[in-house]
């Protein structure tokens, strides 16, 4: 069972866990905000007459133990003539929706975090260091979710190393996707109850890979190159073709040619699992899955994560993917 209380932010908070009928929890990895939905019963019995609920209220929720599940805020209360309500809410990564023009120089993806947190009035709290400095990110007129979507991913194409944002109930949070890995198994004999299997190479995978720059001072475009020959005959070119900043030098460009290679030089696998719920598992969280048919015994990353409780019963579906 779930405790699930809305705070009016006038001093009343209702636990509405006995008129909530049924609920569902999402989490993704990249560029949203984690949402919950439920559906309010709003004249069931013993209900007091002063309760209310609108846009903007707090809502928490919560394990019977009390370990926490989902802190956010109402954005849509969806009614009519009949006894039920669908309410929306969204944690704190729904208001980096908001667009912003900036310029950082020399900044890394935390500092980022952490400045966006200061000037829009959010609330952090366990940041890790992603230590690699960004030489230059100018946004003009874009969401702040994409500004640390972009910062993230340029950590990773240049350092190898994984990061994952998002709310933990109510502070923002950056953690280290390797130190992240859930203890339990998911797969042929726990936990899961239906799969689907995808290996493509039609998304993102790419075996040549080609940086350039222009320098400014023989007015010369330089171009640096990648290629997996093996990979190139088996299934052709696949080239990913992007520019550098002029400062980086011919060590870093190599270094960059080479992450990005480990990175798109394969194909993507993904798996959709659909198991019995484990309040545990998240958007960002690795999950080591075992299914004897496809010889998978490996972790995954959670891209997207859908919990739903329903009663006593409580579910979730999956959608991962090897990074």
């Amino acid at each position: 069972m779930l405790k699930i209380a809305i705070d009016n932010k006038d001093g009343n908070v209702w636990d509405v866990s006995q008129i909530v009928a049924a609920l569902n929890w999402k989490t993704s990895r990249i560029g949203k905000a984690g949402s919950m939905d439920f559906t309010l019963i709003k004249s069931a019995p013993d209900q007091e007459q002063s309760f209310k609920y609108s846009n903007g209220d707090i809502v928490h929720v919560q394990m019977e133990d009390g370990t926490n599940v989902f802190y956010g805020y109402i954005f849509s209360i969806d009614g009519g003539k009949d006894e039920e309500v669908r309410i929306t809410c969204y944690d704190q990564l729904r208001y980096l929706m908001a667009s912003d023009t900036c310029i950082y120089t020399n900044i890394t993806a935390s500092e980022l975090v952490r400045e966006i947190a200061a000037k829009f009035q959010l609330e952090i709290g366990r940041i890790d260091d992603t230590e690699y400095r960004i030489p230059t990110l100018s946004e003009d007129n874009q969401k702040l979710m994409d500004m640390i979507c972009k910062a993230l991913d340029l950590t990773l194409i240049n350092t190898g190393k994984n990061y994952v944002f998002f709310d933990d109930f109510g502070v923002l949070t950056v953690r280290n996707v390797e130190d992240f890995l859930l203890d339990f198994i998911i797969g042929d004999h726990s936990l899961m109850t239906d799969f689907s299997h995808k290996i493509s190479i039609d998304s993102d995978t790419h075996n040549v890979i080609k940086l350039y720059k222009d320098n400014e001072e023989t007015g010369m475009r330089e171009v640096y190159e990648e290629r997996d020959s093996a990979n190139v005959a088996k299934w052709g070119v696949l080239q990913l073709c992007q520019s550098v900043d002029e400062k980086m030098n011919y060590a870093q460009i190599d270094e960059l040619l080479k992450n990005l290679s480990a990175i798109k030089n394969r194909e993507t696998k993904s798996l959709k699992i659909e198991a019995l719920g484990d309040i545990q598992v998240r958007a960002g969280r690795y999950v080591r899955i075992q299914i004897a048919e496809y010889g998978i015994n490996q972790p995954f990353l959670v891209d997207e994560c859908t919990h739903s409780f329903d009663g006593v019963n409580h579910t979730m579906s999956l959608e991962l993917r090897v990074i």
